[in-house]
């Protein structure tokens, strides 16, 4: 092992101790007796003699390391006969899952987030169908809940489930499977009672709410405009902001063009203010090739465009909404499309300038 790796992991070699930290050791605290010399440190490592719950230090410097899958399940022509799992599941890092039903159940293929911290977990979204027999999005969760306490040492750990938009049929219709389950907060769909739930009620839309799942706490960010009771979510500890159907890679339908555009410079605002790796949105529309989309309904969608949005497309979107405020209009971009006042079927026959247009292969 090079030296300056093996020092990093084995502070025993340089005959000084750096600080137990996350930012000082990213992979571990190497204090901890399941850590040994020698051994790549992580925090979540089962202890071989345990003494209580472990507990995970989520301060770091910079985005905490993840991974995601090159590629997500897409669906099939025939939706009856595809195999593939009904919930997608796709483990970001230790404390963060990202999770996707799949084409064939629901044509939207919403993606829900599942993130953990010391005190307890937080679903982001609960997908587009209720039955549990098509769509078994509680029975997925409760498992990795359940692997993640025996990794912990803990018999059970509190979940929170929200939602990007209650009037959004397509992330909201899974949380009747959540209904009576033990240890779990649900966020009400009233418009009302959800600011209450998030100490909103006299500060809407400008103000800001808190999610505290032990050492991570999670902002919670107004953002009205496609659904008047819109909320986005951002995460300093992989430094994600997580926004539903207002920013996502594919047909964003407007349904207030002047709190659309609000909403987008608050989104701009905190960007510029807090470091933003990637805007994690609700679907996917969009082709690999700049502008094209699925149309809706599309159970098979072989090239799609990735998730994770660039922090700077905020800065494009509002630049756009701007331009599309007031107008019944579909303006194309190369990672997303706006629609204002026009059908979601609505088609173009001007191609805009700036936007190459190229078509993606023929699947067949």
């Amino acid at each position: 092992m090079p030296e300056n790796l093996a020092t990093r992991y084995n502070p025993q070699q340089t005959g000084s101790q750096p600080s137990a930290t996350s930012s000082s050791y990213p992979n571990g605290n190497p204090a901890l007796g399941y850590n040994p010399v020698g051994a790549r440190n992580t925090d979540s490592a089962v202890p071989l003699h345990p003494t209580g719950p472990v507990l995970h230090n989520y301060e770091c410097d910079g985005p905490a390391a993840g991974r995601l899958a090159f590629r997500w399940i897409y669906g099939s022509n025939i939706a009856a006969k595809n195999r593939d799992p009904r919930v997608q599941v796709v483990q970001y890092n230790e404390d963060s899952y990202v999770l996707r039903q799949n084409c064939c159940v629901h044509w939207e293929a919403p993606f829900t987030y599942l993130l953990f911290g010391n005190k307890g977990a937080l679903l982001i979204d609960t997908g587009a169908t209720p039955e549990a027999n098509y769509y078994p999005l509680r029975q997925t969760v409760d498992a990795i809940i359940s692997r993640w306490c025996d990794m912990r040492r803990r018999a059970s750990l509190p979940l929170t489930v929200v939602m990007t938009s209650g009037e959004d049929i397509a992330q909201n219709q899974g949380l009747a499977q959540f209904a009576g389950r033990p240890d779990t907060t649900l966020v009400p769909k009233p418009l009302e009672l959800m600011k209450r739930f998030y100490r909103l009620e006299r500060s809407w839309p400008d103000g800001t709410g808190t999610i505290d799942l032990g050492g991570r706490t999670i902002d919670v960010i107004p953002t009205p405009g496609t659904h008047k009771d819109g909320v986005s979510f951002y995460d300093p500890y992989t430094d994600f902001l997580f926004t539903g159907d207002f920013l996502f890679p594919g047909k964003i339908n407007i349904s207030n063009d002047a709190d659309y555009m609000m909403s987008l410079a608050r989104l701009k605002a905190w960007k510029d203010s807090h470091p933003v790796k990637w805007v994690m949105g609700g679907h996917i529309d969009m082709q690999f090739v700049p502008g094209k989309a699925y149309p809706r309904f599309s159970t098979y969608k072989p090239y799609e465009r990735v998730l994770e949005m660039e922090p700077e497309l905020i800065d494009e979107a509002l630049h756009y909404a701007q331009e599309a405020k007031g107008k019944a209009v579909m303006l194309i971009r190369p990672d997303f499309i706006l629609l204002n006042n026009v059908s979601p079927d609505q088609r173009t026959k001007d191609w805009p300038e700036g936007v190459p247009n190229i078509n993606a292969p023929r699947p067949f």
